[in-house]
């Protein structure tokens, strides 16, 4: 039987590229529910070509001209984020491939794991936003998370058959970015366009400023903690430009497993929808021959301030890394509009972390409260500067 997908955030990078994954595959995979926040042509056209049951723009405002588009096709529209919570509990879906960014994806991830539904997650947020409340809930839920980022892929890949207390650390690769080997004072008049070109992913606006920035690598981090039950200690990140080993773990003896492949974020998706089955594919294959250097380095946490900050979310717990990504999603938003400098984002997450109350021990109305704050206390913060 073919299994049924909920497509949250059809329309961003890994939402098009789940939709690529079904094309190839499509004895193997029906499309039951898409949803997108904004793109409403895109939603429109991919909804005409899948024909889902329901389709959910969750930008109420555009809630007409979807659902008029879509009348006569007999594809249920609904619209708003109460709508996403409740369309990841049909019955008619057997998995739901959480490709939405931002703390936008916290609630909808929630209410699949308590309809104990199958999650593919590329929502890194729902993670570093909330991990602790989430590994809880999927334990009782008995709901397991399939990583869908190209790094937790590998990870998980390499930790298949293994045991868990033979794992001594886990490694994970960054390219770097398009600023590698920048100083400080280049950074300081690094422009949007600039920031927004990287050098081996194709991804959204959001994630490539946040690849830029090393933000993306230490949510990956923060991640990478809650998805493999691992210590602060037990996380390590290494630069790799090529992109081509997408991560590594090491074991008490010394061994290391790698997942290596080309930057293609086609195969992390294909793994997690047909795991744990290895279902053949036509996607490009890597060759060794046309990579004849592979090479390595720390990354530079004094410049590169994001990842540092990250790491010390993950130390002091609680509700930090919610503070932290609140404050983030302000900043890139504002960065990409030229409000606040490339430097400037981190002083604003760092001063907005100092600035909101320490929660040890968060509910999930503490992350909501916690999530509102920072974003006001960021906001107020960029008002403030000066570029």
């Amino acid at each position: 039987m073919k299994k049924r997908l909920a497509i949250l955030g059809s329309t961003g990078s890994i939402g098009t590229q789940v939709l690529d994954v079904v094309d190839a595959n499509p004895e193997l995979f029906s499309v039951e529910i898409l949803t997108a926040y904004n793109n409403v042509d895109l939603l429109i056209q991919q909804a005409l070509k899948y024909k889902p049951k329901t389709v959910v723009i969750a930008n109420e405002e555009n809630y007409d001209i979807v659902s008029d588009a879509l009348d006569i096709k007999g594809i249920e529209v609904f619209s708003g984020e109460l709508a996403l919570q409740q369309v990841v509990q049909s019955d008619t879906v057997d998995m739901v491939l959480a490709a939405m960014v931002g703390y936008a994806g916290l609630l909808p991830v929630i209410s699949a794991i308590k309809a104990k539904k199958e999650i593919a997650l590329a929502n890194k947020e729902t993670l570093v936003v909330a991990g602790d409340l989430m590994t809880r809930l999927c334990k009782e839920y008995g709901v397991k998370l399939l990583p869908v980022d190209s790094e937790h892929s590998a990870i998980f890949q390499c930790l298949v058959g293994e045991q868990q207390s033979e794992l001594d650390k886990i490694i994970l690769t960054c390219s770097g970015g398009p600023f590698r080997g920048f100083t400080k004072k280049n950074l300081e008049k690094v422009t949007r366009k600039e920031a927004l070109d990287h050098p081996n992913w194709d991804m959204g606006a959001k994630i490539t400023i946040d690849s830029a920035t090393l933000m993306n690598k230490g949510f990956e981090v923060i991640e990478a903690k809650w998805l493999f039950d691992l210590k602060v200690s037990q996380i390590d990140v290494v630069v790799h430009p090529q992109s081509i080993i997408h991560s590594l773990v090491q074991f008490t003896d010394g061994s290391l497993k790698a997942q290596i492949g080309l930057p293609d974020m086609r195969l992390p998706i294909h793994y997690a929808m047909c795991y744990p089955n290895r279902v053949k594919n036509n996607f490009p294959r890597f060759n060794f021959l046309d990579y004849p250097e592979l090479t390595f380095s720390a990354p530079d946490t004094e410049i590169f301030r994001n990842l540092a900050l990250d790491y010390e979310a993950l130390e002091k717990g609680g509700n930090v890394a919610c503070i932290i990504n609140a404050a983030n999603e302000v900043v890139v938003k504002a960065f990409l509009e030229k409000k606040v400098g490339f430097l400037q984002m981190s002083d604003v997450i760092e001063q907005t972390m100092q600035k909101i109350a320490f929660i040890p021990h968060p509910s999930i109305n503490d992350y909501i409260t916690t999530d509102k704050e920072a974003r006001c206390k960021a906001d107020e913060l960029v008002g403030k500067l000066k570029i």
